[in-house]
């Protein structure tokens, strides 16, 4: 009902793909793309909630809203079982790397994908190469979070400056990028949390990670909307709001 009711009136929709020997070039979905990632939900949570949760549905004799309404009147709403979507909700979805944990290295902190995080909680000689368990914000890469005496604590990059703000799609990319250059001089290479900082800030790199950039910004407004993050008016900028430091235990 998505598809026919809203995607495929839609400019740029690849139903006619279905029949690739009848797609030329003048009709070919790619030619005609238009929507972003953002507005393509916003306008998707519009005829979802507003156009076909309103309308008469022929199964139910009356809308989806209604009928909704009614089980709810009949059966309670259960709020016990209810999940807010709040800031600790989006703290338990941050990911984390494979193995799910660090090792705290003394004055480094802990490495997570060849980059090292560091907070002052550390310190502690009992901590020292301990290993904890480990999230990051996958749209800001200056940002770590690590499981220590009981409650998560923040923990910022040893190149904060230059990690700040950019997303792990994006790091990615660059170290890609810089494998594929390395390789043209030597058959074994690596990549050090230092040469990606630098990338990163690199003109070259700016044009690499473009594309990438974009997405990553039209994600964000798809977060903004759900109203778990902040975004200014340009689309330009992502202000995440700063996560508490939690005393929940671990998943």
């Amino acid at each position: 009902m998505t598809n026919m009711q809203f995607v495929f009136n839609l400019t740029g929709t690849t139903e006619s793909t279905k029949q690739v020997r009848h797609v030329t070039k003048s009709v070919d979905p790619k030619q005609h793309a238009v929507w972003t990632l953002g507005d393509l939900y916003g306008y998707f949570m519009t005829w979802a909630y507003e156009v076909y949760d309103t309308r008469p549905h022929p199964a139910l004799d009356m809308s989806p809203r209604e009928a909704f309404r009614t089980g709810i009147a009949r059966s309670g709403e259960r709020i016990h079982r209810t999940i807010d979507y709040d800031d600790t909700f989006r703290f338990f979805s941050l990911p984390t790397t494979p193995k799910g944990m660090a090792k705290i290295v003394p004055g480094r902190g802990v490495k997570i994908n060849c980059v090292y995080y560091w907070s002052d909680e550390f310190r502690s000689a009992t901590d020292e190469h301990t290993q904890v368990p480990i999230r990051y914000d996958p749209f800001d890469i200056g940002t770590s979070y690590a499981f220590v005496q009981g409650r998560w604590i923040r923990c910022i990059s040893e190149y904060n400056i230059q990690l700040k703000g950019h997303s792990e799609r994006e790091l990615l990319v660059a170290s890609a990028e810089l494998l594929r250059r390395k390789q043209i001089h030597a058959k074994t290479v690596s990549i050090t949390g230092k040469q990606l900082a630098d990338f990163l800030v690199s003109a070259e790199a700016h044009e690499v990670l473009l594309a990438q950039r974009l997405q990553d910004v039209e994600a964000q407004d798809v977060f903004a909307q759900m109203g778990c993050m902040q975004i200014n008016q340009d689309k330009g900028k992502v202000l995440n709001e700063q996560t508490p430091l939690m005393t929940a235990q671990p998943e």
